[in-house]
């Protein structure tokens, strides 16, 4: 029998428990909220890092905003994490969003888009079109996939050599509708085959068949309908891709032809401006820069660089060319503006550039050529025989901090653009693509 003073007791003693019990899942809580609310910060922060959802990543401009990499390496390099095999022959580089990365490459007589994850474990390839083959003696070492994967919210889209545009389901690769741009557009498969990667904006998705019903269209990217067809645009395709700009009152879609450079309205598909860019080639393959109200452009073979400046006047959009230059004319490994300035390399002057935006003037040049990308003040300059280069950022002189030979992954130069994302460095060459660590 359990008297009165027992149970107060026990009373007293459970009512004890029980606050330092509550306390103690008070604390443990509060733990478990700090915790969860670290790891989604830290989660939200590495979705924002891992994220280069389309060539030259999410603002077209090859920039990556990551910080905290090496500034030296190994003579070996940084650390390899992975190598990913059986690309096939391309040029392609890789997209990179929700968790996956996405290329494309050439097997036997057919082009195909890959996802991977951010191991390097495949997790789906689908073939999109016959690949790209020519008779042309001068071309027959350069076959292979030449657009970049574009992400967008669920949806990889990719266009083959060939002219099929193709949308795939990114987890499971399942194709969504497709478009031969050739058919629909009476158009010619070009030199060296299509090699645009698609731009989306919103529903739109924006490309160039450069066919005779359509130079450039505007197709609704849940389905492939056309929304617009501009067929006033001269010359042949360019093989650059298209960047968009708000300038002077219009919303531009922003490319280049085999002979101009030009600006459409990107909700009419109107005309805005054109400028003649035409060289000893039919190529126009790097895609412009625009800062402000100004758009430049460069091209090999002939053509140098150019600085336009868009100016409004009476409710249209006249173009002023601010210089010129025969230096930085670029082939096709991309330019990029940073701090007022430009970095990249020539095709005929076989060197890498640093121009004054604001004038075209020589800042400083080393020999070589290649492509790049941006990040954390440092330029990753991957040469076209192999050698990749880690230069800081600087208009003062040419300062080399690292560098190191990128592996072969097959025959032909390493013409792949360099990606910088999530902490790692890709690079592609042919069947190979190399994930490197530089945090």
């Amino acid at each position: 029998m359990i008297h009165k003073a027992e149970v107060e007791t026990l009373h007293v003693m459970d009512q004890t428990e029980y606050g330092v019990n509550a306390r103690v899942r008070r604390i443990y809580a509060g733990i478990v909220t700090f915790l969860f609310m670290l790891l989604v910060s830290m989660s939200a922060r590495a979705q924002v890092h891992e994220n280069w959802p389309c060539f030259h990543g999410p603002e077209r401009n090859n920039k990556s905003g990551e910080t905290g990499f090496l500034t030296a390496w190994p003579e070996s390099g940084p650390s390899l994490l992975w190598t990913v095999s059986g690309l096939g022959e391309g040029y392609s580089t890789v997209s990179i969003a929700d968790g996956l990365v996405f290329a494309s490459g050439k097997k036997d007589d057919r082009t195909y888009v890959f996802a991977f994850d951010l191991d390097g474990e495949p997790v789906w390839e689908m073939p999109n079109g016959r690949a790209w083959a020519t008779t042309m003696s001068h071309a027959r070492s350069y076959t292979g996939a030449r657009s970049t994967p574009t992400y967008d919210s669920g949806v990889v889209y990719h266009l083959g050599e060939t002219g099929r545009l193709a949308a795939f389901d990114h987890r499971t690769g399942k194709e969504l509708w497709f478009v031969d741009l050739r058919e629909r557009f009476d158009a010619d498969i070009p030199e060296y085959g299509f090699a645009e990667s698609v731009l989306i904006d919103g529903d739109h998705l924006y490309c160039n068949p450069a066919g005779k019903k359509a130079f450039m269209v505007c197709l609704d990217k849940k389905d492939g309908r056309l929304i617009w067809a501009n067929t006033s645009i001269s010359g042949e395709a360019g093989y650059s891709s298209p960047v968009l700009a708000d300038i002077g009152g219009f919303h531009h879609v922003i490319n280049l032809s085999s002979d101009s450079v030009y600006g459409v309205d990107r909700l009419t598909g109107k005309l805005l401006w054109s400028v003649p860019f035409e060289g000893d080639r039919s190529l126009n393959n790097t895609d412009v820069v625009v800062h402000g109200e100004y758009v430049f452009a460069s091209s090999g073979y002939g053509k140098g660089s150019m600085l336009l400046k868009l100016v409004s006047s009476g409710g249209r959009i006249v173009p002023e060319t601010v210089w010129t230059t025969d230096l930085l004319d670029n082939h096709h490994g991309g330019v990029i503006l940073h701090d007022g300035f430009l970095y990249g390399a020539g095709h005929n002057a076989r060197g890498w550039f640093c121009l004054d935006f604001k004038t075209g003037k020589e800042l400083w040049m080393s020999r070589g050529k290649g492509s790049l990308v941006y990040a954390d003040n440092m330029l990753y300059l991957l040469e076209e025989k192999g050698d990749m280069k880690l230069v800081k950022a600087t208009s003062g002189s040419y300062e080399e901090l690292a560098s190191f030979t990128v592996p072969s992954g097959g025959k032909g130069m390493y013409w792949a653009h360099p990606v910088v994302c999530g902490g790692r460095l890709y690079v592609r060459h042919t069947d190979n693509l190399y994930a490197y660590d530089i945090k």
